[in-house]
């Protein structure tokens, strides 16, 4: 069995308040949504120094989603079947395989956001069976 590389918790107050302060919010308001949909998940920095979510036992050290900023975007990281599998909700925004950018001039979209958090954590579920 392959070894697994330590998650180690913490930074993500420091990532978003290094932040422009205009972002801060839709920052908190995407951490709150992941934190409410995985409550026990470990909530780090140590990933491509955005924060990042994960679970212990799974492929890629159990992340299984990040956020960061990128002007003029907060962007949402996702595992990448999630992109894919949502097209349709996704059109109009800018992504990647496995990134959805969200402009920073509009409101986030909670609801979608919420979606793809589910959506992301049930792939790394899914991704041992």
């Amino acid at each position: 069995m392959p070894k697994v590389k330590s998650i180690q918790p913490g930074g993500v107050d420091e990532y978003i308040s290094a932040c422009p302060s205009y972002v801060q919010e839709s920052l908190k308001k995407i951490r709150s949504i992941i934190l409410a949909i995985a409550p026990e998940s470990i909530e780090t920095v140590s990933y491509f120094q955005i924060p990042g979510y994960s679970y212990g036992n799974y492929d890629y050290n159990g992340m299984f989603v990040w956020f960061s900023f990128k002007e003029p975007f907060v962007r949402l990281h996702l595992r990448p079947p999630v992109i894919d599998n949502h097209k349709k909700q996704l059109a109009g925004y800018v992504t990647t395989k496995s990134i959805v950018s969200f402009s920073v001039e509009k409101d986030l979209p909670v609801g979608l956001v919420k979606d793809l958090v589910k959506a992301s954590l049930n792939a790394m579920k899914d991704s041992v069976k």
